[in-house]
């Protein structure tokens, strides 16, 4: 687990946003939450849960709630690849939360962690969170999963594998859809250029840049037709 990297300006001033990379496979771990209330929920818990929850609460926040981005163990533990990664269930016995994924995701999630029915929150694309003073809005974004989704919390959006600094998720998984990733690419653009990309891996150059940066860096938001992505993507 690497040292958390902090974000927030002055416009944000109240706003608890960590970055950390974890695990042998570059995942971000992301902390959002609230300075005022110390209020935060954490992102794609998985990999090193004792640390994470060591982190927190070496930083005297309260523990609210965990942010499914997608249901990959990689991004929330459980099996893969004959190796048992620890995710959500190894939270929810250090420090019991509510679990928000979204509603497409929801069986998956469950599958991969074993969690309980009853922990799971589902939601839908457009609801919002409220974390302390904060506000999380949930954003659908299929294509890499029928479920994913994104989070944007005021000028940042926390992106899991939908949107990479110079690329987006894989579209040749079971249950992955790329004229749905195509969509979500379009729906991603339209994003203000101020707006921080805080991504799922660490598998660029940067490991967060600007909409406005990455729009004109990564292709996948500059295709403009549905031909010219099919074309793009070998379908």
């Amino acid at each position: 687990m690497s040292e958390a990297t902090s974000f927030g300006g002055d416009y944000e001033n109240d706003l608890i946003i960590e970055q950390i990379e974890i695990g042998p496979m570059q995942n971000f771990t992301y902390i959002v939450g609230c300075k005022s209330t110390r209020e935060v929920v954490v992102v794609d818990p998985a990999w090193d849960i004792e640390q994470l929850v060591g982190h927190i609460n070496e930083r005297d926040y309260k523990l609210t709630g965990a942010l499914v981005t997608h249901y990959h163990p990689d991004h929330i533990g459980g099996s893969y690849g004959g190796n048992q990664i620890p995710g959500l269930a190894e939270l929810m016995a250090l420090n019991p939360v509510r679990v928000y994924a979204h509603k497409e995701e929801a069986a998956g999630v469950l599958k991969v962690t074993g969690i309980e029915k009853s922990d799971l929150a589902e939601v839908s694309s457009g609801e919002k969170l409220k974390v302390g003073d904060v506000e999380v809005e949930f954003l659908h974004t299929p294509g890499h999963t029928p479920g994913s989704h994104c989070f944007r919390i005021k000028k940042t959006l926390v992106s899991g594998d939908t949107l990479f600094i110079n690329g987006c998720g894989r579209c040749d998984l079971p249950g992955s859809s790329s004229e749905d990733m195509y969509h979500s690419m379009q729906k991603l653009n339209g994003l203000p250029d101020d707006t921080l990309l805080l991504p799922g891996h660490n598998y660029a150059h940067v490991p967060n840049a600007t909409m406005g940066e990455t729009k004109k860096t990564n292709v996948h938001l500059r295709v403009d037709s549905m031909k010219t992505w099919k074309m793009f993507m070998g379908d």
